[in-house]
């Protein structure tokens, strides 16, 4: 029992340090996601839906299927950095790879046929130099 009233505290510190950490790296947002179809599935079907038809309820979410405006990579790759209209910007979440994975995933699904792919170097100049080191950060 001694042994407990004494790690006890020590425990209670540890995971009062922890907290703000975990809650600092969810804050930050870091999807572990990698692949351009797990980042999709994972995080864009939620309002574009699983077969990228959107959805139309509390907001409009456009569809990303059979979507023209997705011919040039710079288009969708810009949108998830920046945001636009109610989606909010993805661009401190996602590392360029990631950003280039799920561009590339959606131009060539769901009834898109853009083969011409976006690179991580593109969209790391899409963001700018100005872009902080955080954001910019490979997984």
């Amino acid at each position: 029992m001694t042994s407990f009233k004494r790690l006890a505290p020590l425990c209670l510190a540890a995971l009062c340090l922890a907290g703000p950490v975990l809650a600092q790296e969810m804050y930050m947002g870091r999807f572990q996601e990698q692949t351009g179809e797990e980042i999709f599935h994972g995080v864009c079907q939620g309002c574009h839906m699983p077969n990228a038809q959107g959805a139309v309820g509390a907001g409009a979410y456009p569809a990303l299927a059979h979507d023209e405006r997705l011919m040039a990579p710079e288009y969708p790759a810009l949108v998830i950095l920046q945001g636009r209209k109610a989606m909010p910007s993805f661009g401190g979440l996602f590392s360029d790879t990631q950003i280039a994975n799920v561009v590339n995933y959606v131009r060539t699904h769901f009834g898109n046929d853009y083969k011409t792919p976006i690179t991580a170097e593109q969209v790391a100049a899409l963001r700018g130099p100005t872009a902080p080191q955080a954001a910019q950060g490979e997984h």
